[in-house]
C-alpha cells in the first residue's frame, strides 16, 4: 500500500453533458434533437424504454446539483450548451434557453465551482441533421454560427470553452458500428462526418480566437477540444501486419486529433490510406487553411479502455468496407463485464507520456474517466448505501497512474470523473450507472450519495490517497 499525493495545483471536477441531464427536452422553446427524434421512433431501442426526455433533471435540479459537488469538494464540473436549447429554427438565440444557461453559470460562479464548456455533445437538432447532418457543408458552416452566437452570449461568463466531445463517436456509431440511429454501415460517409466535423471544429477555433481579439470573450479563457483517447496496443510479438493496424487505428482515433489541435493538419499517412481504399472525404479547395486554424489552447482527453488491435483476417467486410484491424484480445485483461470494456489504468501513463514525447507543448487534462455498473443496487447495504468499492479502486488507479505521468513530465492539469451523479446514457438510458452519487428513478429523480462519496470527499480534502497497486 503506497500514499498517492496529488500534483499542486492539479484539480478535481466533474463530467457531464446537457443531453444527458438537462431533460426538459420540450420546455422553454428547445428544439428536437436526434435523440428526441429517435426516442420517438423506436422508444424500444432504448434500456427499459428510456428515452430522451428526462435525463436526470438537471434542468430543474442544477442548483441542488451544483451545491453537492461543491459538498464533496470538486471545484469544477465540465457539460455542454445544447445547440438545441440556446438557438431557434432560424438560427437565432432563444431567449429562454439563453437564460437557463446564464442561471447556471452565475450559479455555479456563486458556488465556486469553475464550469467547463463544451458546445457539441452528439446532440444534432433535428432540422440540421434532415439538412445532411455532418455530411453537409451547410451544417458545417451553421456549427461556425452557432459557436459565434455562443461566444457572444456567454463570453464574459465562461473561462474554459471546448469545441466539440469526442468527435470520432458520433461517426462511428451512427454510419460505421450503426449503433445509433439512422443505423447505417458506410465507411466512407462515416470519415466524411469525421472530417467535416474536423472542419467544424477548426472554424469554431477561429470564431473564438475573432471573439477574443474583439474582447468578446474573457481575455483569461482558453479553447480546446474533448475527444476520447484509447491508447493503441497490439501483441508482444507483432508481425509486420500487426504493426500496420496499430498504426491506423492510433492514426484514425489519436493522431487525427492530435495532429488537428497541435499542428493544424491531418496525418498524411491515415490520408492516403484512405484514398487508396478509394475513400473519398469530399475535400475542397481552401480545406487545408480551415484546417490549419484547428490548434487550441489546451486538450481534454476522454479516457476508458485501451484499444488491442491485430491484423485483419481480411481487408474488406462482408459489406465491402475496408477493414484496418481487428480486434486483439490481451490474455491478461481484466474487464468491467457490466460494460464489456477492459479496466487498464496503465493507459492513462502510456498516453500521458506519448503526448510528453511527441506533443511536448500540449497542456491537457483527463475530461471523463469512470466505471458504469449494472445492477448497483443489488449492493446495497443495511445503511441504505450503495457499497461500490470497486469505483473507489478504479478512480484510484487510474489517478494514480495519471500522477505518475505528471511526475515524469506529463503536462496533465486535472481530472474530470464521468459521471458523479448518475445519468442517462444514450440508447442504454440509466443500465451502467456511474455515480459516486446515485439517482433515483422511482422517487423523483432523488440524489443519494453512494459509500465511495465519502472516499472521494476525503481525497478532495487532504489531496492524497492509499492506493495498492504496481509501483
Amino acid at each position: 500500500m503506497s500514499v498517492v499525493r496529488l500534483p499542486e495545483g492539479f484539480f478535481l471536477g466533474a463530467a457531464m453533458s446537457g443531453a444527458q441531464t438537462e431533460g426538459a427536452y420540450a420546455v422553454g422553446g428547445k428544439l428536437e434533437s436526434l435523440w428526441d427524434t429517435w426516442s420517438d421512433l423506436d422508444i424500444g431501442s432504448f434500456t427499459n424504454k428510456v428515452g430522451s426526455y428526462v435525463g436526470n433533471d438537471f434542468y430543474h435540479c442544477y442548483e441542488a446539483d451544483i451545491d453537492l459537488l461543491k459538498g464533496l469538494g470538486l471545484t469544477s464540473f465540465r457539460t455542454s450548451i445544447q445547440w438545441s436549447r440556446l438557438l431557434d429554427r432560424d438560427g437565432q438565440v432563444n431567449p429562454e434557453g439563453a437564460a437557463f444557461y446564464h442561471r447556471l453559470f452565475a450559479y455555479a460562479r456563486k458556488a465556486g465551482l469553475e464550469p467547463f464548456v463544451t458546445l457539441y455533445h452528439f446532440d444534432m437538432p433535428t432540422y440540421l441533421y434532415r439538412r445532411g447532418g455532418w455530411e453537409s457543408r451547410d451544417v458545417v458552416e451553421a456549427y461556425a454560427s452557432y459557436a459565434r452566437k455562443a461566444f457572444a452570449e456567454f463570453g464574459q461568463e465562461v473561462r474554459y470553452w471546448f469545441t466539440f466531445n469526442e468527435p470520432i463517436v458520433e461517426p462511428e456509431n451512427r454510419y460505421l458500428t450503426g449503433e445509433w440511429y439512422p443505423h447505417v454501415r458506410d465507411f466512407q460517409r462515416c470519415r466524411t462526418c469525421q472530417y467535416d466535423i474536423s472542419l467544424a471544429h477548426s472554424l469554431g477555433v477561429w470564431e473564438y480566437r475573432r471573439a477574443k481579439e474583439a474582447g468578446v470573450v474573457r481575455a483569461d479563457s482558453r479553447i480546446g477540444l474533448v475527444s476520447s483517447f484509447a491508447p493503441a496496443y497490439t501483441r508482444d510479438d507483432p508481425s509486420e501486419a500487426d504493426l500496420a493496424a496499430l498504426r491506423m487505428s492510433d492514426g484514425i482515433s489519436n493522431r487525427w486529433w492530435l495532429d488537428l489541435v497541435t499542428k493544424g493538419s491531418l496525418p498524411e499517412d491515415v490520408m492516403d490510406e484512405f484514398a487508396s481504399t478509394g475513400v473519398e472525404l469530399g475535400i475542397r479547395p481552401g480545406d487545408d487553411e480551415i484546417l490549419s486554424r484547428g490548434v487550441v489552447d489546451w486538450l481534454g482527453c476522454n479516457y476508458y479502455q485501451p484499444n488491442r488491435v491485430q491484423a485483419p483476417a481480411r481487408p474488406t467486410g462482408d459489406d465491402g468496407q475496408p477493414i484496418f484491424a481487428d480486434p486483439y484480445v490481451w490474455p491478461d485483461r481484466v474487464m468491467n463485464e457490466s460494460r464489456g470494456w477492459e479496466i487498464y489504468p496503465k493507459g492513462l501513463y502510456d498516453f500521458g507520456l506519448k503526448i510528453r514525447d511527441e506533443y511536448p507543448d500540449l497542456e491537457w487534462y483527463v475530461s471523463e474517466n469512470g466505471i458504469g455498473i449494472e445492477g448497483e443496487d443489488a449492493n446495497r447495504g443495511a445503511d441504505g448505501l450503495i457499497a461500490d468499492d470497486y469505483r473507489v479502486d478504479f478512480v484510484a488507479g487510474h489517478l494514480a497512474w495519471l500522477v505518475r505521468a505528471v511526475s515524469e513530465g506529463s503536462r496533465c492539469r486535472g481530472y474530470h470523473y464521468w459521471a458523479v451523479i448518475d445519468n442517462w446514457s444514450w440508447n442504454h438510458a440509466f443500465k451502467n450507472r456511474y455515480g459516486f452519487v446515485e439517482v433515483d428513478l422511482a422517487h423523483g429523480y432523488e440524489r443519494r450519495p453512494k459509500a465511495s462519496a465519502a472516499w472521494l470527499r476525503d481525497v478532495t480534502r487532504t489531496r492524497e490517497f492509499e492506493w495498492e497497486g504496481a509501483e
